[in-house]
């Protein structure tokens, strides 16, 4: 789960609905080709692919690759602890559930207060 200490490290994810993969690169301090393996690795990541097999992600699927890389690059997890974790957490539907919607509205409130900074 992404802290508030790594998230001051990340760009805030502005409002948009659909992302490329290098916009979603460089909001998640990963690269592109990193982007695709964790595709194939973890189900829950899927983004939506329109013609050429473009990728498009979402919202939620920005907070995912950020939730994958925190557990794999600040807390250690390898490909699959990190796999299980996120297993276990959407498993328990109601916990995985609200910790999503919390860490979402976290994220929203960054951009208001970015907004309003600014």
């Amino acid at each position: 789960m992404l802290e508030p200490s790594n998230n001051n490290e990340l760009p805030p994810i502005p409002g948009k609905r659909y992302f490329t993969i290098g916009e979603v690169a460089e909001l998640c301090a990963v690269k592109p080709h990193v982007l695709r393996y964790w595709e194939q690795e973890f189900p829950q990541l899927k983004p939506i692919k329109r013609r050429g097999n473009r990728r498009y992600y979402q919202h939620q699927d920005v907070l995912m690759i950020r939730q994958i890389r925190t557990l794999l690059y600040e807390e250690g997890f390898t490909i699959g602890g990190a796999r299980q974790r996120l297993a276990n957490e959407q498993g328990g539907e109601g916990n995985g559930y609200q910790r999503h919607l919390v860490r979402q509205l976290r994220s929203e409130l960054e951009e208001v207060l970015v907004i309003l900074k600014g």
